[in-house]
């Protein structure tokens, strides 16, 4: 039977916000988390924006908001679409959502070149524009689209050649040319290793999973919602097939 309020709901559009989690249970050990996966409709970066909306509304009403205090959301293409429209709904819940490490790479290299890797839903949303035109001065800024690399990691083919040869076409043009990239999708960290070998350990990587993170634990204490005990994560996916949970786990307990 699940309390009220006991769990910190955590959803993505596949597997990719089990990097988000992994942050989670570093800042927060002790918390309770019901992980959401719609793999069964990822990738979502491929879709309009109206089909991200109306998936990520109907993944979170299965998840039952009646037994979280507080939902993050841990998907970026999520999160360009749909956050408002969560907030609007569930006025009563602590809703998070995850943005790209944009401002934290500028900052580091304010004079730089940044790349950005994200789904075709994210790099094309005004809400990315509207931050990069509030926040860029004189760094150069460039868009990447990865394209295809969600469905891999979905399907559990991360340390594959067909994963490096992806990569590899999807970064090699940039190598030499960039001072940081911005991982602005959450299945992109679980790649990172990969990244770092295409691209030299010169250039540095961001995500937002550690911000979101810390946002969360920030945001829970001031409503004095913590919790003192034993940790766990249930684990519930849109698709009924039980490689998903096997594999989350060990994506969770990757190092």
């Amino acid at each position: 039977m699940y309390q009220k309020s006991d769990y910190i709901g955590v959803f993505d559009s596949g597997l990719g916000g089990i990097s988000v989690l992994r942050h989670l249970k570093k800042i927060l050990p002790e918390e309770r988390y019901l992980y959401y996966g719609d793999s069964a409709n990822a990738p979502y970066g491929k879709r309009t924006t109206q089909e991200v909306i109306q998936l990520t509304l109907a993944a979170v009403e299965k998840m039952d908001v009646a037994r979280l205090k507080a939902l993050v959301i841990a998907c970026n293409t999520a999160t360009a679409a749909a956050v408002g429209l969560l907030r609007q709904k569930y006025k009563d819940l602590i809703v998070v959502g995850i943005e790209p490490a944009i401002k934290p790479a500028l900052d580091r290299f304010p004079h730089g070149t940044v790349g950005i890797m994200a789904t075709e839903v994210t790099l094309r949303e005004e809400k990315l524009d509207s931050l990069l035109h509030r926040i860029v001065v004189d760094a150069t800024v460039c868009k990447i689209p990865a394209p295809g690399l969600v469905e891999l990691v979905e399907s559990g083919r991360l340390d594959t050649e067909e994963m490096r040869q992806l990569l590899r076409g999807i970064l090699q043009p940039y190598a030499d040319k960039l001072d940081a990239l911005v991982l602005g999708c959450t299945h992109y960290p679980l790649v990172a290793d990969e990244i770092s070998r295409i691209l030299g350990k010169q250039v540095l990587l961001f995500d937002g999973g550690e911000g979101t993170a810390r946002e969360t634990r920030r945001r829970l204490e001031l409503a004095g919602l913590l919790h003192e005990g034993h940790g766990e994560i249930l684990w519930e996916n849109s698709s009924q097939k039980e490689a998903f949970l096997e594999l989350s786990q060990k994506l969770l307990n990757q190092r």
